[in-house]
């Protein structure tokens, strides 16, 4: 069973997602005449793109002016006491946020600084639209923290210590008015739900760079929640089955669009057919294949097979105005149709900045989506071993090559392993390449974050695209959480940001490893 939601996280989830799951609807089978693709449909040259909406920030100063009493305590805490003081802060805190945006590697809509001196000016404040307020609470009142707050408990404290004039709330912020951490969170287990009180997770003393992160946790949840997904053959889940589809419905707010076989076979059938498409993936066969870097060791027809897969794929994402894909049956189902492999063509489209992932596998297709915005780079679904030595090994036939985010790391085009039939990547990783990882339990909602180091790219007799990676942290802890499952892998340390969109998406969060280096 899944975690339950309480107010602030259904609130929350409202917030960001905008979006519910729709009922399963099937996508209309093609045409029996086509048009052309564009040819640039598939341009190697073109920047990945990131199908995700910019996060809208709302920057808030709290303060207010005391006036002096004679022979008596007139004011609080804290180097925010005059308006010349308020003014220099509103000049800071803008140039803070030119800076904070330059650095963000996700787009940010900014909106003006409000400012805020009374409990009604708050209040007003809290109903803002953005998805995340940022609060300043120079000095004031815990009743004008508490109404500033959005309902939806969307909100980072930014509070100064050394960074510009001390504020009051770095004395004042406490359990009073803060949730413990997750550690220690079941000490206020019987205390009502309060959707205004935020978590010591959410306050940020001075560093600026604790800001970006966090916001980029909280891009990562917004293009999350409600996320369109296409899949071809139905969605299922390994070794969860429709558990893990409802979760991923419920919980999530996926919006799976089941796509038939029975539909898709037309499509595709008449895409071999037509001479002008060939002649397309042709074209585009020859481009990949002059890529620095690239190795031909499958008959070239399956890689032209499998830019014609690629053009029927984006048809149907775009008819569906989905922006991610799954295919189920993908070891079996599609090869008689498209007389070659899904593999390469989902490298393709997470190259370019499709989310696209095989087995319609829904245990981990959400943690897939959630790391990928996070990280704006292609993520790797991949097979897992039995930890050893500190050791694991990541493997499948679906590897992208763009996992930087722009560079095309070196392939050799193989077949599929299984079936030795069609085109699949065997791609390398650079050696020392740091990795984050998520390891989903089945439909629990408790995820497993790891972080690991690249050791070598070796040439096993599994899935293609494969490396012997090196596990930071405690690799004995993930010896209680071998499943057999699917992981999911990106390039770089996610896993703060992860551990901070976590229990916002009521997700249970476990590292094996530290999230600092």
């Amino acid at each position: 069973m899944c975690c339950s939601l309480n107010r602030r996280d259904f609130l929350s989830l409202a917030s960001l997602s905008g979006a519910a799951a729709s009922a399963v609807l099937p996508v209309a089978a093609a045409p029996a005449v086509r048009a052309e693709w564009a040819p640039d449909l598939w341009d190697p040259r073109r920047p990945m793109y990131s199908p995700g909406k910019p996060l809208r920030v709302q920057p808030v100063l709290m303060y207010t002016l005391p006036k002096r009493k004679e022979m008596n305590s007139w004011k609080s805490w804290g180097g925010i006491q005059t308006q010349e003081a308020v003014d220099k802060e509103v000049v800071r805190i803008a140039d803070e946020w030119k800076s904070i945006i330059a650095r963000a590697d996700f787009p940010v809509d900014l909106l003006p600084l409000v400012k805020i001196t009374n409990p009604d000016e708050a209040a007003a404040a809290g109903k803002t639209e953005a998805d995340v307020t940022v609060i300043y609470p120079a000095t004031g009142s815990g009743t004008m923290l508490r109404a500033a707050t959005p309902e939806s408990g969307n909100a980072i404290i930014f509070v100064r210590h050394r960074s510009g004039p001390v504020y009051y709330w770095y004395e004042s912020l406490s359990t009073r008015y803060l949730k413990p951490n997750r550690k220690t969170a079941a000490v206020a287990a019987n205390a009502a739900p309060d959707p205004r009180r935020l978590s010591v997770e959410d306050v940020v003393i001075d560093d600026t760079d604790d800001v970006v992160w966090k916001l980029r946790a909280y891009y990562g949840i917004k293009n999350f929640l409600g996320t369109r997904i296409v899949a071809l053959g139905g969605p299922q889940g390994k070794y969860a089955g429709e558990d893990a589809v409802r979760v991923a419905r419920d919980r999530f707010k996926l919006d799976i669009i089941d796509v038939k076989y029975a539909d898709f076979e037309a499509r595709i059938r008449s895409a071999l057919a037509d001479a002008k498409l060939v002649a397309q993936a042709e074209k585009w066969t020859e481009q990949y294949l002059a890529l620095p870097g690239t190795v031909l060791d499958t008959e070239r027809p399956f890689v032209v097979n499998s830019f014609l897969l690629y053009g029927a794929f984006k048809d149907i994402l775009k008819e569906a105005n989905a922006t991610a894909f799954t295919i189920n049956q993908c070891m079996g189902t599609i090869m008689p149709m498209s007389k070659t492999t899904a593999c390469l063509t989902l490298s393709l489209l997470n190259d370019e900045g499709t989310l696209a992932f095989c087995e319609s596998d829904f245990v981990i297709i959400p943690a897939g989506i959630l790391l990928r915005h996070i990280s704006q780079k292609p993520v790797f679904l991949h097979n897992s071993t039995f930890p050893h030595k500190g050791m694991v090994t990541a493997a499948h036939c679906t590897g992208p090559r763009r996992m930087n985010g722009s560079r095309y790391e070196p392939v050799r085009l193989v077949t599929h392993y299984e079936s030795e039939y069609g085109a699949a990547p065997k791609v390398e990783i650079p050696k020392g390449q740091e990795l984050t990882f998520i390891d989903p339990e089945y439909a629990t909602c408790r995820w497993v974050g790891i972080r690991g180091v690249v050791e070598d790219n070796p040439f096993y007799d599994i899935c293609r695209s494969q490396q012997d990676v090196r596990i930071l942290g405690n690799w004995r802890d993930l010896l209680n959480e071998v499943r057999d499952s699917h992981w999911v892998m990106v390039y770089g340390n996610y896993l703060r940001e992860i551990a901070y969109a976590a229990p916002k998406i009521g997700v249970t969060w476990h590292a094996v490893s530290d999230a600092e280096s």
